[in-house]
């Protein structure tokens, strides 16, 4: 068994800053670990449940908290056996993990796989009626004595304990993993980019959400989507033991009303579950960061049973195809960066507003995220972005609401591969849209904690890990 300190771990990857070259400023490193050949591989799967108890704050502390619960919430992961160092993959339905707290989880995973949390990879889905964890925002809300939890400990440290428990169970009951599959589905009528009206000058005007009423917004075209769901499965000889989904939007139907529930993509996942109990399924939300369901959803309940059936159809239609090969190599890869801070933030301005009890809770729990960030960038804790190789399938880790032009470009940055993407892991930077998008303005960019210059950084580590 393995144990690394989070002390451990940052010195490590600091180290690692200083002695690896630089792309760009502010990132830190790339490695490769590569097997040929890999016969012996062996993959074990876990799930534990992840639901916030009743009165537990949702997205933040800045909705209705937990009343009930229409559906529990899930993380379900695999770790891999055999090519180096176990390799661990998570995908989470919470709206974020962020900073510390995206560390600790990382952290408590590798030491029940005994790997190191360099080799850990955890993704949230980002539905809403969901915990947005951020233990350093947690401290600096806290410090105000009069405002909502964003985390609550005791049941994040409980989260941490079942997944220990869980994987080093699933370790035990590891199976052969000898082939791998990939395929698509298109899903119609889910994904619509939000930001499509603007301006003369291509500024924005109004923003499409998850849930739109305003028909005008509804009625103006999809917009710049990726319209594929990507699935990449595994198999023990004949028989497949986990699929991989991934497909881009904001999944959320509705939400605000403190009822707890994975949502349209996590109803999807289950759905396909329960169909096949003999393989674990998991859902992975894409570069998400500007599309949505809006033109497709007016809010209502009754569009969630919609929404879940158009991407379970796209789920099963991504395996009709599945053709599996054997594994004949397998090669992780990892870059740590530190984007600058978006220069429209203050530490001061920020600790005024948040300690202003004449502002809304929103106003108040919100600015806590952002000096949560500048906190960290001082720190100088990496944000570690890596890629899972096998055969000619790359599994891409991102970190937070990036714009779907990121996935787009990581697609052509490797046009010989089957580049599946995962965006929604250290949720740190909150949305990054591209360079081009910042003049623009619009919701988004409102709320990007990075400065435009993560555009070319985010790129060029994309470059090393999947080139």
């Amino acid at each position: 068994m393995c144990s690394v300190s989070r002390r451990d771990f940052l010195q490590r990857s600091l180290a690692a800053s200083t002695l690896g070259w630089s792309i760009l400023p502010g990132t830190l490193k790339a490695e490769d670990h590569v097997q040929h050949g890999s016969t012996k591989l062996r993959l074990a799967s876990f799930r534990f449940d992840v639901t916030p108890p009743q009165g537990h704050s949702l997205c933040g502390g800045w909705i209705k908290p937990v009343v009930g619960v229409d559906d529990p919430l899930e993380a379900i992961g695999f770790v891999l056996l055999g090519a180096g160092k176990p390799i661990v993959i998570c995908t989470v339905d919470w709206t974020g993990l962020l900073n510390d707290a995206h560390v600790q989880w990382r952290t408590a995973l590798a030491e029940a796989a005994g790997t190191t949390p360099d080799r850990v990879a955890v993704q949230c889905v980002h539905q809403h009626n969901a915990p947005f964890a951020c233990l350093d925002a947690e401290k600096i809300v806290l410090a105000q004595g009069d405002l909502p939890h964003i985390i609550e400990l005791d049941f994040y440290q409980q989260c941490l304990t079942r997944g220990r428990e869980a994987l080093i169970e699933a370790v035990k009951k590891a199976r052969p993993v000898t082939h791998i599959a990939s395929g698509q589905g298109k899903v119609e009528k889910v994904a619509s980019n939000r930001r499509v009206s603007r301006d003369a000058n291509g500024h924005i005007k109004a923003m499409r959400g998850s849930s739109c009423r305003d028909e005008r917004l509804r009625a103006l075209p999809e917009g710049l989507i990726d319209p594929w769901l990507k699935t990449i499965a595994f198999y023990d000889g004949q028989a497949k033991i986990a699929s991989c989904h991934y497909y881009a939007t904001h999944p959320m139907s509705y939400y605000g009303d403190g009822r707890v529930s994975s949502d349209f993509a996590g109803l999807a996942r289950k759905k396909r579950q329960a169909e096949e109990p003999g393989c674990t399924h998991l859902y992975f939300t894409g570069c998400a960061g500007n599309i949505a369901a809006g033109k497709y959803n007016d809010g209502s309940k009754e569009m969630r049973p919609i929404l879940t059936e158009r991407v379970y159809r796209g789920i099963v239609e991504s395996e009709q195809h599945l053709k599996p090969e054997p594994i004949e190599n397998v090669s992780w890869r990892t870059v740590d960066a530190l984007p600058p801070a978006n220069k429209n933030l203050s530490a001061e301005k920020l600790q005024a507003i948040i300690s202003n009890k004449k502002n809304s809770v929103v106003g108040r729990n919100r600015p806590s995220y952002k000096l949560a960030w500048l906190q960290r960038l001082k720190r100088k804790t990496p944000i570690i972005l890596s890629a899972l190789h096998l055969n000619n399938t790359a599994m891409l880790h991102l970190p937070a609401e990036c714009f779907i032009e990121y996935q787009l470009r990581a697609q052509k940055t490797a046009p010989s591969k089957f580049v599946a993407t995962a965006a929604y892991g250290d949720g740190g930077p909150w949305y990054i849209p591209t360079k081009e998008e910042y003049p623009n303005g619009g919701y988004e960019v409102s709320v990007a904690f990075c400065d435009p210059q993560v555009d070319p950084i985010l790129s060029e580590a994309m470059g090393v890990l999947l080139k």
